[in-house]
């Protein structure tokens, strides 16, 4: 029976990567071809881990994640107008690249994938939100699956997202503490489930929590979207709405956007205007996609690391196939990146 420690003299490694890499930590920094080494050399002295050795069944789970289908909740040029599901998705890629595994993307349409699809991956990656129908059929028909930046709020499901609802109490906290007093906000109800669910987006629920916990709503200052899948990161959807702000008899003095893309089309509203931008009225989004420094000011933006969203997801699927055998959701950490866009609280 061969050891960790002889896969380990083989590679040139210490016993510890070894481990770390069979064992499919997400923390290890290694390269793409040692991780690789290290694979193709366990599998060539057919070694196998003391959780499948173990197993009663006798039946040992893949050791690679031979074949990934990528199901979109976006179509293919919705994907193109936000850099952010690009993120995600190139970093499903990016990781399966280095895996040598073949990937199949399905994008939205109206009809579901073909099952056979399905069932012939070795699991499955969900990107976006899905409707409570669409999370059972793909339970039903994949063998793994992982859904990225989607919690879909069952635990026996294994999902990767950000804490947006935290990010923005955040958000508003630091923009109280830095004088702002009428903070208004762009963003779109929520569509799921076939139908428009008002003030659920989880953004714009975490606004309206937070000004009623301060005795500051005023329901004119939420400029919202009843938008299908894919308007709300669309540039003039922001235009269209920060125009009704605007249109306030007393402006809000900062915008917060749901995204990048509406802060941009926010930004030509304002500018058409002639307000500039912080000193008339500041702007806050969320996402940080590239382009996010390069404006005219420069964007302050929470930023979501996207890609390393795809990365973990791809990474909670080797964990499956290698026998975990319970539910496993990761939160993704956060951060606000202040540029000129708004002050920053001292």
């Amino acid at each position: 029976m061969v050891t960790i420690k002889e896969i380990a003299k083989a590679v040139g490694v210490s016993s510890a990567t070894v481990s770390r890499v069979l064992n499919y930590d997400p923390a290890l920094s290694i390269s793409p071809a040692k991780r690789q080494a290290i694979i193709e050399t366990a599998e060539a002295l057919n070694y196998e881990t003391p959780r499948n050795r173990n197993r009663a069944s006798g039946q040992t789970a893949p050791s690679l994640l031979t074949k990934l289908v990528i199901v979109h909740f976006l179509e293919p040029s919705d994907e193109i107008a936000d850099p952010y599901y690009i993120g995600v998705r190139l970093g499903i890629e990016t990781r399966c690249r280095d895996l040598r595994t073949e990937i199949v993307k399905v994008f939205h349409s109206d009809a579901l994938p073909e099952a056979g699809l399905l069932a012939g991956a070795s699991g499955v990656i969900v990107i976006g939100k899905h409707s409570d129908h669409e999370i059972a059929w793909l339970k039903q028909h994949a063998r793994h699956l992982v859904f990225a930046d989607f919690d879909p709020n069952d635990d026996a499901l294994d999902s990767v997202f950000s804490d947006v609802e935290l990010a923005t109490m955040k958000i508003l906290d630091a923009l109280k503490a830095g004088g702002y007093s009428r903070i208004g906000f762009i963003g779109s109800h929520e569509r799921l489930n076939d139908s428009v669910q008002r003030f659920a987006e989880k953004r714009c629920a975490a606004y309206i929590d937070w000004q009623r916990k301060n005795g500051t709503f005023e329901p004119d200052l939420l400029a919202l979207a009843d938008c299908s899948t894919g308007q709300s990161l669309r540039l003039e959807t922001g235009y269209r709405l920060a125009h009704e702000l605007l249109a306030l008899a007393q402006r809000p003095d900062v915008i917060v956007t749901s995204n990048d893309n509406m802060a941009i089309g926010a930004y030509r509203a304002f500018q058409e205007a002639g307000l500039s931008i912080p000193k008339d009225i500041a702007v806050v989004s969320f996402n940080d996609i590239p382009v996010a420094q390069f404006l005219t000011p420069p964007l302050t933006t929470v930023r979501i690391h996207s890609e390393h969203i795809g990365e973990t997801a791809v990474d909670l699927l080797l964990e499956r196939l290698s026998g975990r055998s319970y539910g496993k959701q990761v939160r993704i950490a956060t951060e606000l990146i202040w540029r000129d866009s708004c002050r920053k609280p001292r």
